[in-house]
């Protein structure tokens, strides 16, 4: 992986714990992150929080993502999006589901099983 890759990659990554994962509820392992919580604003939240997890699956297959990683990526987007925006209980599978922190993972897989091929 070249160091613009591995920069786009840490940029991604910080994006999807953002979305994702970035606060803890005390006392709990429970993590959430903006999805979740801009998800409560009726159809303007989950349109924009799919739009920006649109946007890291476009900058992963300008990382070497292939086709059937991205149609897979677009899928966890889209069934996060679509499930995301029932009210209430979208908010709710969005603190589980963490469909980004999901692609970002696809992706590092896929990159190490590149540079690990000879």
């Amino acid at each position: 992986m070249d160091c613009q890759t591995a920069k786009a990659i840490a940029e991604l990554d910080i994006l999807s714990v953002l979305l994702d994962s970035q606060w803890r509820i005390p006392g709990t392992p429970i993590r959430f992150g903006l999805d979740a919580l801009v998800g409560l604003v009726p159809v303007l939240g989950d349109t924009a929080t799919g739009l920006v997890s649109a946007y890291i699956v476009l900058r992963a297959r300008k990382c070497g993502a292939g086709k059937l990683l991205v149609a897979r990526m677009l899928a966890n987007v889209l069934f996060d999006t679509v499930l995301g925006s029932v009210p209430i209980l979208g908010s709710i599978f969005d603190v589980y589901y963490k469909a980004n922190n999901r692609n970002i993972r696809l992706l590092r897989a896929h990159l190490g099983r590149q540079v690990s091929e000879p």
